[in-house]
This record gives C-alpha cells, structure tokens and sequence, in this order.
C-alpha cells in the first residue's frame, strides 16, 4: 500500500458515523468462560463509552479523519457521559440527540483471561423518527457508516449519501433480517460479523457471502477475527489475513476494523489497501484492554504494517 503521503492526507476523510452509542461497564476476570452458573470474582471494572457507530467514530478522529456521530441517547447521565467522552475526542457531536423522555443504551462486559468477551446490551429507549437528520450536511462528507440499530436513521442517511454519489458502508452486526433487507440495496461496502452473516443467511461460509450480491453492493464482506476477512469484488473472493498481535482484549475489534475501513474508503483508498490498513488498525486495538483506550494514531498503523508485512 502506497503510504508515503497518506498521514498528510487524512484530514480528507470527512465520515459521518449514525447509529449506537452505549455506555459500556467492563468487568475483567482471570478466568476463561465456563459456560456453567457460577460466582466470579473481578480482578478489574471500568466504565467506558462504547457503541459500534460511536466506536467508528472515535477510530476515525484518532486515525486523524473528521468524524461526525449521529445518534441517540437518554437525557440521563449515560447519555451525557457519553455524548461528552466522544466531544473529547474531537468528534461532531452536534446530532447526538439526548431525548428527555428516552433511556440511554448501557452494555454489561466480561472480559475474559484470553481476552475474549461476553457482552449483554439493552439497547436503550428513544424516538424511531429521523426527520430531524440534517441531511444537507451529508454533501460535505467523503463517506457514510452506519450499524443496524437505527434503521429509520440509517436509510435516510444512506439514501441522500446515495443520491450525492457519496460511498455508504454499512456495519453489519446481528439484527433482523428485515433491517439487511432495507439497508443492503442503500449499502455500497456491507462488512458483516461472521454471527451476523450466520443469522441473515443461515451460514457464515463464502459462497453464503457470495449470495449477498443480489442487492447489488459493491463489496460484500465478513470479518472472521483471527481468521482475517474475506470480500467479494466484481463477483471475486478476496482475502486479508489478520495481523498477528498479543491480544489482550477483543472488545470493540469489530467496530475500530468498521471506522478505519470507512476512513480508508474516505481517503479514495483501494479496496484491498483498505481492508488491509482495518485489518492493522483493529489488530494493534486488540493489544489494549477496552474498546477505545488502544486505537492507534495513522503514523503508529502505518509503521506497524511497514514492519509486519
């Protein structure tokens, strides 16, 4: 991948990240998951902002990209802990509606001694209705991200970005079969989870991918963890291995991989020079505890993937 000037080029990226944000109480415990009932002590607890929309976001301001969250929340201390967690950051966080009558999205997390995790999610309570979007600003961003948990949020935007010829990726995590079947004909880069792939189309294998182009994406893909990511372009499996990395936590892998892609399909990057700049994003994340504290600055990415080729 040509990187000599990319870092300069960053700020190019202007994305506009819709959909969750959630408040994330992480419990760490030295011990792998049983699966049984039982009593576990924490040797570690945090509570730290999280959301897979949000997390993108926070990727793409720390990769050096200007960074939008559109979303929902609570008027309770969730959603102001959270909404100001993301402002730090330097994110736009001016479409962050706070509804007084609605309750913030709060994740329980359990992070086990191989850093795999167990993440149980109330989604939170507000208004569907996204006719408040101020989707005249969508003209001034190089690309769109959104995750399934707003639907009505997610068609709008992917709809004007659409019409603008502006690039929509969308973060394929488990949801309803009937949200994929609007959001895909909107989406131009459908990343999936291998679960989320499984749910929609009963399996999570390449030809299940393969099936996914009849709602004409541009790119189908599904992220396998440390198995990499593999994508279908112009009817062509492609395949990105994972970087190899001491991983110290998983959580939040998924999203960083969804923000870094959509800040390197934002910068005009190549398809395959994307997946792979996500794939050594979300890989030094895993070498972190929490879902945010290990996202890296564009500069330590690079020399990483310079180094590790």
């Amino acid at each position: 991948m040509a990187s000599k000037d990319m870092a300069s080029k960053a700020k190019r990226a202007r994305v506009i990240c819709l959909g969750l944000s959630a408040l994330d109480q992480i419990w760490r415990v030295d011990q792998r998951f049983s699966g049984e009932s039982e009593k576990i002590r924490s040797l570690d607890y945090s509570t730290l902002g999280g959301g897979m929309a949000a997390n993108a976001a926070v990727a793409i301001a720390r990769l050096g990209g200007s960074a939008a969250f559109w979303g929902r929340g609570g008027d309770d201390a969730a959603g102001h802990e959270m909404r100001s967690a993301l402002s730090a950051e330097g994110i736009d966080v001016a479409n962050f509606k706070l509804f007084p009558e609605g309750r913030s999205s709060v994740s329980g997390v359990i992070v086990d001694k191989s850093g795999e995790r167990q993440i149980v999610n109330f989604r939170g309570s507000y208004p569907e209705r996204a006719d408040w979007l101020p989707l005249d600003a969508v003209a001034g961003a190089s690309a769109v991200l959104a995750d399934p948990r707003w639907p009505e949020g997610a068609v709008a935007l992917f709809g004007k970005a659409r019409a603008l010829g502006i690039p929509t990726i969308l973060d394929g995590d488990v949801a309803e079969a009937a949200i994929f079947e609007r959001l895909l004909p909107l989406t131009d880069h459908a990343v999936f989870s291998e679960p989320a792939l499984t749910a929609f189309m009963g399996s999570a294998d390449d030809a299940a991918l393969a099936k996914i182009a009849r709602f004409n994406c541009r790119i189908v893909a599904v992220t396998r963890g440390h198995e990499g990511v593999s994508w279908y372009e112009n009817g062509t499996l492609q395949k990105q291995a994972a970087f190899r990395v001491r991983v110290v936590d998983t959580t939040g892998a998924g999203d960083v991989f969804h923000g870094a892609y959509a800040f390197a399909v934002g910068m005009g990057l190549a398809v395959r020079d994307a997946m792979e700049f996500a794939a050594a994003t979300a890989a030094l994340k895993c070498e972190h505890s929490g879902g945010r504290a290990g996202i890296p600055s564009i500069e330590n990415c690079l020399e990483f993937m310079r180094t590790n080729q």
